[in-house]
């Protein structure tokens, strides 16, 4: 029939048309895979294993901001660095707008970690900028720089377990330690504690009374520097009037 041979060409011609447009998408995904993914799955990569090296000393420690956090964050600072090099190179635009909010996005995390506990106590503040680094080092990793990025990283682990332990050793820094006692009475125990607690000038806090069938168990915390710990620990253990002491170590340290 004289129709059918035009319905047929305007058929073939969409299909035709359809090819080629699948072959051009392929296209491009092929030339974005063999350029920009892989080298960009390397950065994201490398971002969250330096982030989880930091992300790790930290839960080892029992910080709030463990390995997850810590990893996320370095992850997800080098996938804004890419992501605003990369937009602003199709859109024609500031490389530098997403990744420069990174610090104030950042720095609104870090203030969550920061916990004004008691007095003069202010804890978290480590952690915070903890966090503050780690985003630099993403953005480092998403800027390629991976020697920096790993310089920092094993600075980073070198301050935080080498200055800790200094601290600590030499008695610079005031900590919550808890600790749990067993005695016959809640008065003989508070009494003895608070002798102990003389000391170091200190005194109890966060008093948790547990009674038993057979003695009192009580659970406090106590302030104060390493030494002062150390040697309330000694002067609990020396009790005649306490059955038992035992330290449950740092609750709220850096």
């Amino acid at each position: 029939m004289p129709g059918a041979r035009p319905a047929r060409t305007v058929l073939e011609s969409s299909q035709i048309h359809y090819m080629e447009t699948l072959g051009y998408i392929y296209a491009i995904l092929r030339s974005e895979m063999a350029s920009i993914v892989g080298s960009s799955i390397a950065k994201l990569l490398l971002a969250a294993v330096l982030g989880g090296l930091i992300g790790m000393e930290r839960e080892l420690k029992h910080r709030p901001a463990g390995l997850r956090t810590n990893m996320f964050i370095c992850f997800g600072a080098a996938m804004y660095t890419l992501l605003s090099d990369e937009l602003a190179a199709l859109h024609i635009g500031d490389h530098t707008r997403i990744a420069a909010q990174i610090i104030p996005g950042i720095g609104f995390i870090g203030a969550g970690t920061i916990i004004h506990a008691r007095g003069d106590l202010v804890t978290g503040i480590t952690s915070a900028a903890t966090l503050f680094v780690v985003a630099s080092i993403g953005m480092a990793v998403g800027g390629g720089l991976y020697l920096t990025a790993s310089f920092a990283t094993g600075l980073i682990l070198l301050c935080l377990f080498f200055l800790g332990w200094a601290e600590d050793r030499l008695s610079l820094k005031v900590a919550v330690h808890g600790y749990e006692v067993t005695g016959p009475t809640m008065e003989e125990i508070t009494a003895e504690v608070n002798h102990v607690l003389e000391s170091i000038h200190s005194v109890m806090l966060n008093v948790q009374v547990a009674p038993t069938t057979d003695h009192i168990r009580v659970q406090f915390d106590v302030e104060g520097t390493h030494k002062d710990q150390r040697v309330f620990l000694d002067g609990l253990k020396r009790s005649s009037v306490l059955l038992s002491a035992t330290p449950l170590g740092p609750v709220r340290a850096e």
